[in-house]
């Protein structure tokens, strides 16, 4: 048939017509030939009548009726969405229920419609929702990113239907009206606890509309999507998609982002960046530049840290690696006055990794020293309750440790001491 024939791709009007003059060389010229073929389309509905090439475009949309479950123990009724798609050369169709039109549930359709169909169209056509299209404009359309990610998984393109022209989504709408006649009408009376059940009813009555004969065709959707979809669906990739989502986050001074109640690390470099983050219920991708730059497990929205070493500077890197006791051991390798000191800087600490700081300040600055001379300024240090990198380093360049007690004292006033201080005098 001429109609079924134009679906099939670089089938043309022409190509037909000289099929035609070879089996019938004394039939209609060209004009005449695709006059009766135009006066034949006049008779037949409006989406039947567009020429979509096999394999070409999935139509999808909502039924805009929904169906009632009940929760088998405590008697709440929800509403659950009908999903319908549609194959546009045969007008092959797929239709489920889902909880919500969120984009969630609205993409999982997508999967399971492509498994149902066996393969992928060139292009999918959605309408206008915003699980679908988060900008509408008549040329340029902005996609929602969980969207497109699907859509660039299976290698399909989006191309949604073009605000208030009914016509871009003519099959859509078809199918949304014969999945409501046929079987959400049928299923009226019906109660349904959950949404497997509602499901299962609807794949039974969806076979029965498939298996349909069209009229002035003479044959069923399952006919010609076995005749011109199913060869030319493209195969459907190895695994199926998984879900993500997107956000933009800018990188805090402590190179993390926060993302859903965590804390996530990215390469400390990106400081102040914004970053895109991509992520599934199990796992955390960070992008800049569309280049990954972090992976990490997906936390539970609870303030979780998750912090990789090689996202560090060095010196955090090196502090990370350092515990307390850790710390002080190394501190007592020099003698007990150094680790005692060292102790008691983690202590009087509001964070540890503030203390951590302030001892590999002193032990680097102890560095090529004897342990009678560290040992002898730590000692100093205690007495004293001098707890500063600083400290340290003027006791050990004055070698005060080398005099009494009370002739030290005053070394440190020009230190810690400035004008603006009133001093004992001042209170006599």
């Amino acid at each position: 048939m001429m109609h079924t024939e134009l679906k099939k791709k670089h089938v043309t009007r022409s190509v037909l017509w000289e099929e035609y003059r070879e089996k019938y060389p004394d039939g209609l010229g060209y004009s005449r030939f695709c006059d009766s073929y135009l006066r034949w389309t006049k008779k037949v509905s409006l989406s039947m009548r567009q020429v979509h090439k096999a394999g070409e475009k999935m139509f999808v949309d909502y039924s805009g009726l929904t169906m009632e479950l009940i929760d088998p123990k405590t008697g709440k009724i929800s509403k659950a969405e009908v999903f319908v798609a549609a194959l546009g050369a045969s007008g092959y169709s797929y239709a489920e229920a889902s909880m919500s039109q969120r984009k969630e549930d609205f993409i999982a359709s997508h999967t399971r419609a492509f498994q149902f169909y066996g393969g992928v169209t060139d292009v999918l056509v959605p309408d206008n929702l915003k699980s679908a299209v988060t900008k509408a404009n008549w040329y340029d359309p902005d996609i929602n990113e969980s969207y497109q990610d699907m859509a660039d998984h299976y290698g399909t393109v989006v191309l949604p239907a073009r605000p208030a022209r009914p016509k871009d989504k003519s099959k859509a709408e078809l199918s949304v009206k014969l999945v409501q006649h046929w079987i959400l009408a049928k299923l009226r009376h019906r109660q349904f606890f959950s949404l497997h059940e509602l499901n299962e009813a609807i794949r039974e009555l969806l076979d029965d509309l498939n298996n349909r004969k069209i009229r002035h065709l003479n044959k069923s959707r399952r006919e010609l999507y076995e005749e011109l979809d199913q060869p030319a669906l493209k195969a459907l990739p190895n695994r199926t998609y998984i879900y993500r989502d997107f956000k933009d986050c800018k990188v805090n001074i402590d190179y993390h982002i926060l993302l859903k109640g965590d804390f996530y690390s990215v390469p400390y470099q990106l400081v102040g960046k914004v970053v895109n983050a991509r992520y599934t219920s199990t796992t955390v991708e960070i992008y800049y530049q569309n280049k990954r730059v972090a992976m990490h497990a997906k936390g539970p929205g609870k303030g979780i840290v998750a912090t990789q070493k090689e996202h560090m500077a060095s010196v955090h890197r090196a502090m990370a690696e350092w515990t307390p006791s850790r710390m002080i051991s190394w501190g007592k390798s020099h003698g007990p006055y150094t680790g005692k000191l060292l102790e008691t800087i983690m202590d009087e600490k509001p964070h540890p990794e503030m203390g951590f700081r302030t001892c590999l300040g002193i032990l680097s600055r102890a560095k090529g020293q004897e342990n009678s001379t560290i040992e002898a300024v730590s000692k100093r240090m205690l007495e004293l309750r001098l707890f500063r990198v600083k400290h340290f380093v003027n006791i050990l360049s004055n070698k005060s440790y080398e005099r009494p007690l009370s002739e030290t004292i005053d070394i440190f006033a020009p230190e810690d001491y400035h004008e603006n201080v009133r001093g004992q005098s001042y209170y006599k």
